[in-house]
């Protein structure tokens, strides 16, 4: 096989990531659609659920409620990759980051990448507390719903 053929195969090789998106400062549901867009010129996006609007979890007292969604998506993307291009993401639509939870415009996390296990000093996944977090399990049962609906 040819190097070109190789880089070819490779570079077509797919992963179905799961993303969490949040957002609890401005217009949130401009955020998660605006955020929804950007990763759509990283990702194929198979799924979005609905949006949740949550009560804030671990967050300084006095913070607003969130809307959260997940999307299904697929990609080519190293994790590492990715989870840069998510950051910039982030930092486009204006998040600034500042005490650890404060409010933010947007809040991008990589739940899972694939079967892939990976833990290093930038990245954890699956997301550690993703279990925890009903803001991102209830719209995860959603768009696994609409998955097994469409089979």
């Amino acid at each position: 096989m040819s190097t070109s053929s190789r880089t070819k195969s490779a570079s077509s090789t797919t992963d179905t990531v799961v993303i969490a998106l949040g957002s609890n400062l401005g217009d949130r549901a401009w955020h998660l659609r605006r955020a929804i867009r950007e990763l759509s010129r990283l990702v194929r996006i198979v799924r979005v659920s609905s949006m949740h609007e949550t009560e804030p979890v671990d967050t300084p007292r006095g913070s607003p409620d969130f809307l959260n969604m997940v999307l299904v998506a697929r990609t080519s993307l190293p994790p590492h990759t990715l989870l840069r291009e998510m950051l910039a993401i982030e930092t486009r639509l204006g998040r600034r980051r500042s005490i650890r939870n404060a409010p933010r415009v947007i809040d991008l996390d990589l739940i899972f990448y694939g079967a892939r296990h990976i833990r290093t000093p930038d990245l954890i996944v699956p997301h550690p507390r993703w279990m925890e977090r009903d803001f991102v399990i209830a719209p995860l049962r959603e768009v696994m719903r609409l998955s097994s609906s469409r089979a």
